[in-house]
């Protein structure tokens, strides 16, 4: 663990992070684990890879979970233009004096990947469910158990008024993949 990051202990001791990694790992993978400001979330292994249909919609207000492919496995292939939906293979709990914003690596970044999550807000748990999105012209490789993004904590001064526990938000304590539910 490193010495005198207070948001490190405080991960750890609130259990925040399950399973917590208090090192980084970075030697022959895409790293994961403690950063110097944040933590790199892991990417579970199992997918739903967009496969899409002539003529289909995505609608975001009704998922349309035909339009998936299920996936399981440690290399997860993207085909180009497309994206896939994972998971973290960490569960979160989010303390309300704090939020979480997510950055993708830049590993898979250079290859084209865009990762997209959405802030953790206070209070907030749950895996979170990753949009991993193929730009490039070919096929790209998703690796499980491996680093997929970097999540940055900002501590608030104070707690905030209304969380999202206290909304009872639609999201909460989701575990696996979650499509978008209106």
């Amino acid at each position: 663990m490193l010495k005198n990051d207070r948001w490190i202990t405080t991960m750890a001791s609130r259990g925040m992070i399950e399973p917590f990694n208090e090192s980084l790992c970075s030697e022959g993978v895409i790293s994961s684990g403690v950063g110097s400001y944040g933590y790199d979330m892991r990417i579970a292994d199992d997918f739903r890879i967009f496969k899409g249909r002539e003529g289909g919609i995505l609608d975001p207000k009704s998922a349309n979970h035909e339009d998936f492919e299920d996936f399981k496995g440690d290399v997860c292939t993207i085909p180009p233009n497309s994206f896939a939906l994972g998971r973290s293979l960490e569960y979160f709990r989010i303390p309300r004096d704090v939020l979480v914003i997510c950055f993708g690596k830049s590993t898979y970044a250079r290859s084209g990947v865009i990762v997209n999550v959405t802030p953790l807000e206070p209070e907030w748990e749950g895996h979170l469910t990753i949009a991993v999105c193929n730009t490039a012209p070919l096929p790209v490789k998703i690796y499980a158990n491996e680093g997929i993004a970097q999540l940055v904590f900002l501590g608030a001064g104070e707690p905030c008024e209304t969380s999202y526990a206290d909304r009872a938000g639609k999201y909460q304590a989701q575990k696996g993949i979650t499509h978008s539910k209106t």
